[in-house]
């Protein structure tokens, strides 16, 4: 019996020790776990703050857990009838340091949420630069409103300066994410997001779409680059000296479902562009509440007023233009 059991365990062993061996020769990407920017540095710092204090909890369980096991594993035929006993020292500690931990995490969490909060700019000398991001079926439209150049699945910036990026959607919801640089956030049409980043290296990082979006969101990948300033400045010459114009139709044909093979970079954009994306989704975009101007069913700007007048309250009427005005105010 206890050879059938040794030969049980080996063959158990084989299998994981097979895994093991595979897997030792396969490139990982660290992502989260090797950082390259000031924001993802200190969410890895978190991460390992409270791995630590759970193993606190973990290991000791695990090991007892396999001990107590052992130790009173039931041993012959007869019937096992255990003798209970009460301790108030172990419950102090079985339920005492759990609960300790989970505060410290707690107080720890909240502090890291409120230095690393994605719309909270970050300190440096560096003036900051400014890269809109639209997410698209099933693609990712970077424009540069301060250099005037925009890129499909490549975005370009300087190392050791901040990043605005200011987020959207002109398709379903996405997320946003650049693993080594930092923490995700969502794309939303008819939203602005905002999320401030800073690469301390000079490198290439993948991003990617983090959100289920459809058929291809696996595809919705691109490359982040950081390099030195002279770098970035001469891309973008080379980018407005080679690359064609991205224009109001080409916008069109670019918000269509479908994947990008390579990126594409353009040598300028509709100006606005970025805004009006974001308005176009707006709660009252539309709606007819634009005095001046012709209502959607050909109504004049004066009819549209005069319904507008004859909703007011009648104790108004006797001073029309100010409430006109006030009328207005309200509805822009």
């Amino acid at each position: 019996m206890k050879k059938k059991g040794w030969y049980r365990r080996l063959a158990a062993g084989i299998p994981l020790a097979a895994i093991a061996f595979l897997l030792s020769g396969c490139s990982v990407n660290m992502g989260i776990l090797d950082p390259k920017g000031t924001i993802a540095r200190q969410q890895l710092d978190l991460i390992i703050i409270t791995s630590v204090l759970c193993v606190i909890i973990l290991v000791p369980v695990l090991i007892m857990t396999y001990w107590f096991a052992w130790k009173y594993r039931h041993r012959g035929d007869g019937e096992y009838k255990p003798n209970w006993s009460h301790s108030s020292k172990i419950e102090s500690v079985m339920w005492g340091v759990p609960i300790i931990v989970i505060l410290i995490i707690a107080v720890l969490t909240v502090q890291y949420a409120h230095k690393l909060e994605p719309s909270k700019a970050i300190a440096s000398e560096a003036k900051p630069i400014t890269i809109e991001v639209t997410s698209l079926d099933w693609k990712w439209l970077f424009t540069y409103p301060e250099q005037g150049v925009a890129s499909v699945n490549y975005v370009r910036f300087p190392a050791n300066v901040p990043v605005e990026f200011k987020l959207t959607a002109d398709a379903p919801m996405n997320s946003f994410w650049i693993p080594q640089l930092g923490g995700q956030i969502y794309t939303m049409s008819g939203m602005a997001m905002e999320l401030n980043l800073m690469a301390d290296h000079v490198g290439q990082y993948p991003g990617k779409g983090a959100n289920f979006s459809g058929e291809h969101f696996g595809k919705m990948e691109f490359i982040a680059e950081a390099t030195s300033q002279e770098d970035f400045d001469k891309w973008v010459a080379d980018v407005k000296g080679s690359s064609p114009a991205l224009t109001e139709q080409g916008y069109g044909e670019l918000a269509e479902p479908g994947i990008v093979e390579k990126p594409t970079t353009y040598s300028s954009f509709p100006e606005g562009l970025f805004d009006r994306i974001v308005n176009k989704y707006s709660a009252g975009a539309g709606s007819g509440h634009h005095h001046g101007s012709s209502s959607s069913d050909g109504e004049s700007a004066d009819e549209a007023q005069a319904m507008d007048m004859g909703a007011m309250d009648m104790g108004t009427a006797g001073d029309s233009s100010t409430a006109t005005t006030e009328h207005a105010h309200q509805h822009n």
